[in-house]
C-alpha cells in the first residue's frame, strides 16, 4: 500500500458531488481550432499480418499518419467469423499495451488498438515514454503539450478506422482506461463520429485537485514540475478531463474507483459528474492495483459493457 490513503477520505456520496473546476472562457475555441487543424492530416492507414492470433479474430499490425509527422502503430483486430457491423477504437494506459485485447464484448466489431505518440509501438527519440517525463513533454507551451498530440491520435484513429473500414461510419464507440480514458474524455466533445464510449478510472479530471492529492501516477511528475516551475495551470486548464465531459454529447459510461493510488478517485469522480445526463456508472472498489473481488468486479463490468455497446 502506499504512504498515503488511496481513498483520501472521500465516501461515494462525497465523490459524487465534487464539482468540476470553471472552464477558461476560450476553452471551447482552443479545441475546435485543434480539432480543424487534425483533420487536415490524412492518416493513410496501412495494415500488415500480425504475429498475433486468435480463433476469433483476423489480426493485423497497423500504422497511420498524426498530427506533427507522427506516425502512430498499433493493432486491429476483425472478427472472422461475422461480418463487420461497428467500430472501436480502445484508447491504453500510461503503461501503453503489448497487444490487442480479444475479451471486449462488441460483437461484429472492427477493433483499433492505437499506441499514442511516444508510447509502447508508437516510441520515438523525441519524448521519453516513461509517464514521468511524457507528461511533462512541453508543458509549458499550451498549443503543443504532448496530451494534445495524444488527443489528435485519437480524432485521427477514428479517420484511419473510417478509411479502413467505410461500413462502420454512424456505429465508431471509444474505450479508453487510466491515460486513454482521460484522453478520451477531452477528445470527445469535438469528435462527431462517435457514438459511445467507456472510460475507465480516467485521468487528467479536476487538474487543480489533481495537482494537490497525494499519487503514485503521473501527477506526481506534475505536481513535482509545479513545485520548482508554478502556473502549470496555464497549459492544463485546457487539459481536464473533467471540464471537456461537461461538453460531451453522446452516451458515456464511466468505472471509476472509490480507491486508487495511481488516479486519485476525486478526479475520477469530477469527469463522471460533469457529464450530461446520458451517463451510466459503474463503482470499482479499487483501481491500478489488485484486489479481492477484482475478477468478480470484471465480470460484471463486461456484462454492462455488453448491454451498453448492444445500442452503438
Amino acid at each position: 500500500m502506499p504512504e498515503f490513503n488511496p481513498d483520501y477520505g472521500y465516501t461515494l456520496e462525497q465523490l459524487l458531488n465534487i464539482v468540476p473546476p470553471p472552464e477558461p472562457k476560450d476553452f471551447a475555441a482552443f479545441w475546435q481550432a485543434r480539432y480543424r487543424r487534425a483533420m487536415h492530416t490524412n492518416p493513410q492507414p496501412q495494415l500488415s499480418p500480425s504475429d498475433s492470433c486468435h480463433p476469433d479474430f483476423n489480426c493485423y499490425d497497423v500504422s497511420y499518419s498524426s498530427t506533427d509527422a507522427w506516425n502512430i502503430s498499433g493493432w486491429v483486430l476483425t472478427p472472422k467469423h461475422s461480418p463487420i457491423t461497428c467500430g472501436v477504437i480502445v484508447g491504453h494506459g500510461y503503461g501503453g499495451r503489448e497487444g490487442p485485447d480479444f475479451d471486449l464484448p462488441i460483437p461484429g466489431a472492427a477493433f483499433l488498438f492505437p499506441c499514442f505518440r511516444g508510447l509502447a509501438r508508437s516510441r520515438s527519440q523525441l519524448v521519453s515514454d516513461n509517464p514521468s517525463y511524457h507528461v511533462l513533454h512541453n508543458i509549458d507551451k499550451p498549443d503543443s503539450y504532448i496530451l494534445g498530440g495524444c488527443v489528435d491520435d485519437l480524432w485521427l484513429g477514428v479517420s484511419a478506422l473510417l478509411d479502413l473500414f467505410p461500413a462502420t461510419a454512424g456505429h465508431v464507440a471509444y474505450l479508453g482506461i487510466s491515460f486513454g480514458g482521460g484522453i478520451g474524455a477531452m477528445a470527445l466533445p469535438w469528435e462527431r463520429r462517435i457514438q459511445r464510449a467507456h472510460l475507465n478510472v480516467p485521468s487528467f479530471g479536476n487538474q487543480p485537485l489533481r495537482l494537490q492529492l497525494p499519487t503514485r501516477g503521473s501527477a506526481a511528475a506534475v505536481q513535482n514540475y509545479q513545485k520548482v516551475h508554478g502556473n502549470v495551470l496555464a497549459t492544463l486548464q485546457y487539459y481536464d478531463a473533467a471540464i471537456a465531459a461537461r461538453r460531451v454529447t453522446i452516451p458515456v459510461h464511466v468505472a471509476a474507483a472509490l480507491i486508487d493510488p495511481v488516479v486519485a478517485p476525486p478526479g475520477q469522480f469530477s469527469i463522471y459528474n460533469a457529464l450530461p445526463e446520458s451517463k451510466k456508472l459503474f463503482v470499482l472498489d479499487q483501481g491500478h492495483m489488485d484486489y479481492v473481488g477484482q475478477a468478480e468486479q470484471k465480470i460484471q463490468l463486461l456484462s454492462e459493457l455488453q448491454k451498453f455497446f448492444s445500442l452503438l
